[in-house]
């Protein structure tokens, strides 16, 4: 089982909805080999910090899936514009 992490630095100002994010990323369940998604907001307030982890649980299979399905186009196109930096990490 593949982890992978979306960590989230929000542009200055920004606050997401989280719950919103979470209902998004939740849609990536219907796709064969996800197994489970969570969204943990920061809890410390500090610049050097990110904002925002995004964490799916996949089989390894299943990236080619994630990268075309629509929660993930919609994820781009509507927070991409509020993003100032992201970082991809993905381990077993």
């Amino acid at each position: 089982m593949m982890r992978h992490h979306i960590l989230v630095k929000w542009k200055e100002g920004y606050k997401a909805d989280h719950a919103e994010i979470r209902r998004l990323f939740e849609e990536t369940l219907d796709i064969p080999g996800v197994s489970s998604v969570s969204v943990h907001p920061n809890v410390v307030d500090r610049a050097n910090r990110y904002d925002l982890l995004i964490l799916i649980c996949m089989e390894k299979e299943a990236l080619d899936k994630y990268d075309g399905c629509g929660a993930h186009h919609r994820w781009k196109d509507n927070y991409s514009q509020f993003i100032e930096k992201k970082a991809i990490f993905d381990c077993e």
